[in-house]
């Protein structure tokens, strides 16, 4: 694995979080905007990232490395609240996904792994002639 798949991930996620997010909250966003907005900012962090390492290796890997970071972070308070909720109420976690809430859980850790997986990717130095 190399730099391209810290790329081709962030154009994936950066498109699938807020598209996710944006159906697992459609009928409750307007309680509290920031727990909608959040996916939406690490989206776009993940695609801008993921253009200027596009343009300029070298300087785009400070880029995807910050947005990973940032990724890292919202999924480690997703998964671990979510994982929390599942060992608190069971199965029948309410959540206003139309998946059931240990799908959701998998999904979001499964995310956060790879988030972690593409920071590890990033980070690898680059070769001296690109």
């Amino acid at each position: 694995m190399h730099h391209t798949f810290s790329r081709r991930l962030a154009v994936v996620l950066g498109v699938l979080a807020p598209l996710g997010e944006t159906i697992r909250r459609w009928d409750t966003w307007r309680e509290w905007p920031p727990d909608f907005l959040d996916d939406y900012l690490m989206g776009a962090l993940l695609l801008y990232a993921a253009f200027v390492s596009y343009r300029e290796p070298r300087r785009g890997q400070r880029y995807l490395a910050a947005a990973w970071g940032f990724a890292i972070g919202l999924g480690y308070a997703s998964f671990f609240g979510h994982l929390q909720e599942l060992m608190r109420d069971g199965l029948s976690a309410p959540d206003p996904a139309p998946i059931p809430h240990l799908y959701l859980t998998v999904i979001i850790g499964a995310g956060w792994l790879l988030s972690i997986l593409a920071l590890a990717t990033t980070l690898k130095r680059l070769p001296d002639n690109p």
